[in-house]
């Protein structure tokens, strides 16, 4: 088979045609309305949720998005965990501890002991540890808790370019 007979039939064009987007997009609703899916695992409103999801995306602690959202601290941190974001007040080892309490391995003086938290501290991490993100929920939140972390010292690193 030549170039010929291969290029026959082909045609060049100056303009491209359009065929749109081929995903389904829904980021227009309005969050409070995507996260109306979950009101029943959330520990909070929908409403409160989304003001809450707003305001620690944009750089807010737990805390101050909790005064945002008008809701208990301990309630923004737990809503938090069942969209998908770490808020455990423990590392990895600190958690094992609190599944040893769990599992009855440990009782709950040692277990406190052993991960020296206070008792509002304690109880977030058993709930972290016995409720797990809502399925879906994630989606739903379509990219609002993905902040990128800013580097304070970026410009002062060189890359790897530099090193060539």
């Amino acid at each position: 088979m030549s170039l010929d007979e291969i290029a026959a039939g082909l045609e060049v064009t100056t303009a491209q045609r359009d065929r749109g987007v081929a995903v389904a997009d829904d980021t227009d609703v309005p969050l409070a309305e995507r996260l109306r899916d979950f009101a029943g695992d959330l520990p909070c409103t929908p409403e409160a949720a989304a003001t809450l999801v707003g305001s620690y995306a944009g750089g807010a602690s737990v805390g101050d998005a909790a005064r945002d959202a008008s809701v208990a601290s301990v309630t923004a941190a737990k809503a938090l965990h069942r969209l998908g974001e770490d808020v455990s007040p423990l590392a990895p080892r600190g958690r094992e501890v609190v599944r040893d309490w769990l599992d009855a391995r440990l009782s709950r003086a040692d277990a406190k002991e052993l991960t020296r938290l206070d008792d509002d501290a304690f109880a977030l991490a058993v709930y972290v540890e016995t409720h797990g993100t809502i399925p879906g929920a994630e989606e739903a939140l379509a990219g609002a808790l993905a902040v990128e972390p800013s580097d304070p010292l970026a410009d002062a690193r060189s890359g790897l370019g530099d090193l060539l």
